[in-house]
């Protein structure tokens, strides 16, 4: 009896020994990932009975493998906690660098489709903000070949205000939403956004103190009679 006493103490401390210390750790692919683009993160922690993860934009979860998309650029810090079957727990880091879209915007002329030099254009990040004149993402000058670029773009659809002293994408935009609202920019595309345009005789233009007034005056005044959206919004995949 008082032998299996002593043996009892080993085992129990032979079997406590069995229990080790978890190791976290995980791969990513791809390296470079694009906004809207899936990521797997492979996890390859050992020891470990759970995983928890903070995708470094608010996202957590305790799946084992996650895969996820980010929708703004910029670098995620994603942390992996690995919890032993007994206890302890490891955490590992991993820097994800995530590039924006890009977009190339066109100012045309709705009817005759000449190409518009020196237009402003701003991209919105809402219908209501266009409205208002709100919250502008970004602003850029077009070309003499009627182009912009815009480029470390989120994974969303924008609304573009173009004015340019003879034009401006008012009444369209009244027509029809479509003709200021881009395509999903999921990275990896090459993305080209044509972005119409009314041209107004000086004679026939309001006299008011902004463009904001001269927004909220020509959609009010629209006819009603929509025209019929052109084709604007391309997308291609990049070539790799």
């Amino acid at each position: 009896m008082k032998r299996l006493l002593t043996i009892l103490p080993i085992l129990s401390i032979i079997l406590t020994g069995c229990h080790k210390d978890p190791f976290a750790d995980a791969t990513f692919t791809p390296a470079h990932p694009s906004v809207g683009e899936e990521i797997s993160f492979t996890n390859y922690s050992t020891n470990t009975e759970y995983s928890e993860w903070d995708m470094g934009d608010g996202t957590v979860s305790n799946a084992f493998n996650v895969i996820h998309f980010y929708y703004d650029p910029g670098q995620y810090n994603v942390t992996l906690k690995s919890f032993g079957k007994k206890s302890g727990v490891s955490t590992a880091s991993f820097a994800v660098d995530v590039i924006g879209s890009e977009l190339k915007i066109i100012v045309k002329e709705y009817y005759d489709e000449y190409l518009l030099p020196g237009a402003r254009v701003i991209l919105y990040p809402t219908l209501d903000d266009w409205d208002a004149e709100t919250n502008p993402v970004v602003t850029a000058y077009t070309d003499k070949y009627g182009e912009c670029f815009f480029s470390n773009l989120s994974y969303q659809v924008y609304y573009v205000d173009v004015w340019e002293q003879d034009h401006d994408n008012y009444i369209l935009a009244a027509d029809d939403v479509g003709f200021i609202e881009t395509q999903l920019l999921e990275g990896g595309y090459d993305h080209t956004f044509i972005a119409y345009v009314d041209y107004y005789l000086p004679a026939t233009k309001k006299s008011v103190s902004s463009t904001l007034e001269k927004k909220k005056l020509m959609k009010e005044e629209a006819s009603g009679e929509s025209r019929p959206l052109k084709l604007n919004k391309i997308s291609k995949p990049r070539e790799k």
